[in-house]
């Protein structure tokens, strides 16, 4: 899942990524609200995470210009504890959440889950395609027979990206760009390798092959 951290506070970003990539994120920064705007809209992240006080441009017009534009992916403000005026203003532009500063990470970690949770239609921690079942904050998946199955971050990265958009066929490139970082990008044949992995630990017809066109979940299979 590729999120998009907006943030001035070099200090605040650089604690922050190594966390957000544990948590299953592949992280993109801006330092300030003209690039942040930019790469909101050119690497079509999964979250975002935006500062209001923002150098070069406003979080909240950078916002305002994301949703007029169409662009309507989810987004997390980050305001002044006693900014409550922001607050207001942010989420009335469409902002998904808000958090005050200072924060503790886990509060940021579990807002960005529920948002992510929301938007996915999910219930709780629990993905479900088919008997398969992705534990989100473990980054665990157990089998239709109950095997457990211990997922490398790519591994967690790719099968809830698809486990999220069950129904969508995904090209490499695509699935490439939401769970590396840019300077992390792979050749997309890679793609093909981790899809293989899960073809392993869940069953070789879990996803279909699509050609020329890429990958989607089955609606059904044989394990």
């Amino acid at each position: 899942m590729k999120l998009l951290l907006i943030e001035d506070d070099i200090q605040l970003t650089d604690a922050l990524q190594p966390m957000l990539r544990k948590a299953g994120y592949a992280v993109e920064i801006a330092h300030d609200g003209i690039e942040g705007e930019f790469l909101g809209n050119e690497l079509q992240a999964d979250l975002i995470v935006l500062d209001l006080g923002l150098p070069g441009k406003g979080g909240l017009d950078v916002l305002a210009h994301w949703r007029a534009a169409g662009n309507h992916t989810p987004v997390l403000i980050l305001t002044a504890r006693d900014a409550w005026h922001e607050r207001v203003l942010g989420l009335k532009a469409g902002a998904d959440d808000y958090l005050g500063k200072p924060f503790h990470t886990q509060e940021l970690l579990a807002r960005l889950e529920a948002i992510s949770r929301r938007h996915a239609g999910q219930a709780d921690n629990q993905l479900n395609w088919r008997g398969v079942c992705l534990d989100t904050e473990r980054q665990q998946a157990t089998t239709r027979d109950g095997s457990i199955v211990e997922l490398t971050a790519i591994e967690f990265r790719l099968l809830r990206y698809l486990m999220q958009h069950p129904l969508d066929v995904h090209s490499k490139t695509r699935l490439s760009e939401h769970i590396y970082e840019e300077e992390q990008l792979k050749d997309s044949n890679v793609i093909e390798v981790y899809i293989n992995h899960l073809r392993q630990y869940f069953g070789k017809d879990f996803i279909e092959t699509r050609r020329g066109q890429g990958y989607r979940l089955a609606v059904d299979f044989t394990p």
